[in-house]
Parts: structure tokens; sequence; C-alpha cells
């Protein structure tokens, strides 16, 4: 689903325009922004954790080379799905 369709559902949903529906969409997305920035996990029932993660440095082999290459660590964003979210996808695929 692309953004341009989310929108449009969204707008749908709440019955409203497309504008306000971008807004708001762009409103939940700097919560979460901030929140995961500020090392907090973000949390929405029974649709799922955001969290923040560090992963460690780690040395990589270059297969063709055989160069040895020191990768820094870094955070990454991770979601983690409700078990609703799951049940749901998962009888929508079995329907």
């Amino acid at each position: 689903m692309s953004e341009k369709e989310f929108i449009d559902a969204l707008s749908a949903k709440i019955g409203g325009d497309e504008k306000s529906a971008s807004h708001f969409l762009s409103c939940v997305s700097d919560i979460i922004s901030s929140g995961l920035q500020d090392g907090k996990d973000v949390s929405l029932q029974g649709f799922g954790i955001f969290e923040v993660k560090k992963k460690m440095e780690r040395i990589e082999v270059n297969s063709s080379t055989g160069k040895r290459v020191l990768f820094p660590p870094k955070l990454v964003v991770g979601f983690r799905p409700s078990s609703m979210l799951k049940e749901r996808i998962n009888s929508a695929l079995n329907s």
C-alpha cells in the first residue's frame, strides 16, 4: 500500500478530507519519531511496539577480496507486532 492509498483509506475511515488525513498521519509519525529519539519504546495497543535497538560493532569479511571491514555500532528501529495484529493477519490469510 502506498502512502497515497493509505491517506485515501484513512480519510474515508475518519470521514475527513485528504489534507486532514495527511496532517494526522504526519503528526502520528512525528510523535513516534520523537519518542524513539528520546530512547523510549512506543507501544500502540492492538498494533505493536516500536523500539530502538543497539547493534553492536562487528567485523565482516569481504568474500571477494578477503579484506576485513569494521562496522561501528548503530541504533536501529525495530517493530514487534502485537498478538492481536498477528491473529488478524493470519485469520485474513486463512479465509
